[in-house]
């Protein structure tokens, strides 16, 4: 199987780190990962161009960040095949309740599936598990990470169950 990479697309560069997390759970699962700019607004048509391309230029899942509107995860919904999941970025007005609602109220046959604002870190493992469903090494590595979770949780109980309270 080739290599398949996510593209996580932001709406600003003030985004960067928010999005930080998706990059780096990406790699910790081994997976390409190819990072840019663009806006629904003030280059719809980079984005339309960009999304509509993205399949041929070898991505298999698109991530998308945007804040206030955050109207880009649709944007690239409407002009793709591929998954979109979209990160509601919380910003100065509303405590990110706008770009939530954005993000997650797309109209029926363009679906984005959207993680909790500011959720880069889940975006980048949504992102794994669905490249996950066709490479054996990337489910692996998902196991692993949740067993190690599993166990830093046992940890914690028990060390709580040695403490006198």
């Amino acid at each position: 199987m080739a290599e398949r990479k996510v593209a996580v697309i932001m709406g600003s560069d003030s985004d960067l780190p928010v999005v930080k997390g998706a990059i780096s759970a990406l790699k910790e699962f081994g997976i390409a990962v190819e990072v840019h700019v663009m806006s629904a607004h003030r280059t719809p048509e980079a984005a339309c161009d960009f999304a509509a391309n993205a399949r041929d230029n070898g991505f298999a899942v698109i991530i998308a960040a945007a804040g206030k509107a955050a109207h880009l995860a649709g944007v690239l919904a409407a002009h793709t095949t591929l998954p979109v999941i979209g990160i509601p970025v919380k910003s100065s007005t509303l405590d990110g309740l706008d770009s939530l609602l954005s993000t997650v109220q797309m109209p029926s046959g363009i679906p984005v599936a959207t993680v909790a604002i500011d959720g880069a870190r889940n975006a980048g493992i949504l992102a794994a598990q669905m490249i996950g469903i066709f490479d054996a090494e990337v489910a692996f590595k998902l196991s692993k990470k949740k067993l190690e979770m599993k166990q830093a949780v046992l940890e914690k109980d028990a060390k709580l169950q040695e403490e006198e309270l």
